[in-house]
């Protein structure tokens, strides 16, 4: 192929349109998926998912909403996450978590007030 024959592009679009295939079928994770990314997922094992259930069995049954809470289970340790609207229902959550058997430690990362 001798350099006569070749054609120079002349805008960076035409080199792209060139070199990648399909350039724009790109699409940017959400932030839940870059966070996903780089935490990487971990299946329970059968004591987690137990434990799992009668933690949120006994936050169901205190009447507490948890519906913008999430229970994270690593062997003994429970991991609370979200948001609560007031300082008694954080604590009536810890206060629940701590009484259910096979827990031995919580980490509270719940924040108080509204969004």
């Amino acid at each position: 192929m001798s350099r006569s024959t070749v054609k120079n592009p002349r805008s960076y679009e035409e080199i792209v349109r060139q070199t990648v295939v399909d350039p724009d079928s790109s699409v940017r994770p959400t932030l839940e998926q870059e966070k996903s990314g780089r935490e990487g997922f971990r299946a329970l094992d059968a004591d987690e998912v137990t434990l799992q259930q009668r933690v949120l069995g006994a936050l169901a049954s205190s009447g507490t909403d948890i519906s913008r809470v999430t229970v994270e289970i690593t062997r003994d340790l429970v991991t609370l996450r979200g948001r609560v609207p007031d300082s008694g229902m954080l604590r009536v959550l810890e206060d629940t978590v701590a009484r259910v058997p096979g827990v031995d430690t919580i980490h509270n990362q719940v924040v108080v007030g509204s969004p």
